[in-house]
């Protein structure tokens, strides 16, 4: 697995467990929040964060 992987990875344990850290009432209240939501509706918020987040490191890399 090559190493930038690894450190992105890294980077996402740090960022939810900043989250829960700080603020786990709001981080609950969230996750029951989309937990309520049916499935086509994550797919969408699931596509929207996946494509800000590849677009995001495009921009950055590039």
């Amino acid at each position: 697995m090559p190493a930038g992987l690894l450190q992105a990875l890294c980077l996402v344990a740090v960022l939810e467990g900043l989250f829960l850290f700080a603020a786990p009432g709001l981080w609950r209240r969230t996750m029951e929040e989309l937990a309520q939501r049916p499935d086509p509706a994550l797919r969408r918020i699931g596509a929207v964060v996946l494509i800000g987040g590849l677009l995001s490191l495009w921009w950055l890399r590039g």
